[in-house]
């Protein structure tokens, strides 16, 4: 059974920057949360048709940008050629997709990355922690999935990284199967939906040896609740509220 390790500080995530402010997984949003005073995001990776690793959450690339069709069936290049920022407002046109070398290249040694590891892609996780490795950021960055087989991935290449398992939405009510099913994982973190955080949810996760991180933090009463039940850290659009409320509590 793994320790639980308390992190030495509440986990201030900025969920794909902050955004609630900018056009989510651009720099526009990460930079948002610097100006925050964060020094975490979390971002998602998937492969692109010409095998380079995209910072990008959907399978498609409809929703948050002027193109159309899956992300697989994009190149890098014509990747970067959208607009991933009009659809948010006009002051973040040209806002463009980025590579995973890109983010690490612009924010290393500024921010802590928290990676998402999209399910679909055999080999995903053994790329993304050579990419990690390659820029020298193994202190910086946690991988996370919604994905059993991607950790799994990931835990077979690598043992020293911190990873968390996103519960998947809709394995409701919480059973502690999940926390027996994380023990094979090499898990650091089990990471649930916010609307679940109770003190006795977090205290049973923190008790099997993990830290507790909620995602989906929808709204400020999830968040307050979230913070009150003792979880670790948790990913957010607004982490500027979450400061606010952390110092109001004396937390931070």
């Amino acid at each position: 059974m793994p320790t639980y390790k308390k992190p030495p500080k509440f986990m201030k995530i900025a969920h794909r920057g902050a955004s609630s402010y900018a056009p989510e997984n651009t720099f526009a949003a990460y930079d948002k949360a610097l100006e925050m005073g964060i020094d975490e995001i979390e971002l998602d990776v998937h492969f692109t048709k010409d095998d380079h690793l995209v910072v990008f959450h959907d399978d498609t690339v409809d929703r948050t940008t002027d193109g159309k069709g899956p992300v697989l069936e994009h190149s890098l290049a014509e990747l970067r050629s959208l607009d991933a920022g009009s659809w948010f407002g006009p002051a973040y046109a040209g806002e463009r997709v980025r590579s995973l070398a890109e983010l690490f290249e612009q924010y290393k040694g500024r921010l802590y990355f928290h990676i998402e590891i999209k399910g679909r892609s055999v080999g995903l996780s053994r790329r993304t922690i050579d990419m990690v490795r390659g820029h020298g950021l193994t202190d910086s960055v946690t991988i996370t999935s919604f994905s059993r087989d991607r950790l799994a991935e990931a835990s077979a290449y690598d043992s020293d990284l911190p990873k968390g398992w996103l519960i998947p939405p809709g394995q409701d009510p919480w059973e502690d199967t999940y926390i027996a099913q994380s023990a094979t994982l090499g898990l650091t973190q089990i990471c649930f939906r916010g609307e679940l955080a109770t003190p006795e949810l977090v205290e049973s996760i923190h008790r099997a040896g993990y830290q507790a991180r909620p995602w989906g933090i929808s709204d400020e009463e999830v968040m307050r609740r979230a913070v009150d039940a003792g979880a670790d850290g948790m990913t957010i659009n607004f982490p500027d509220k979450l400061s606010e409320y952390l110092k109001a509590k004396g937390i931070e």
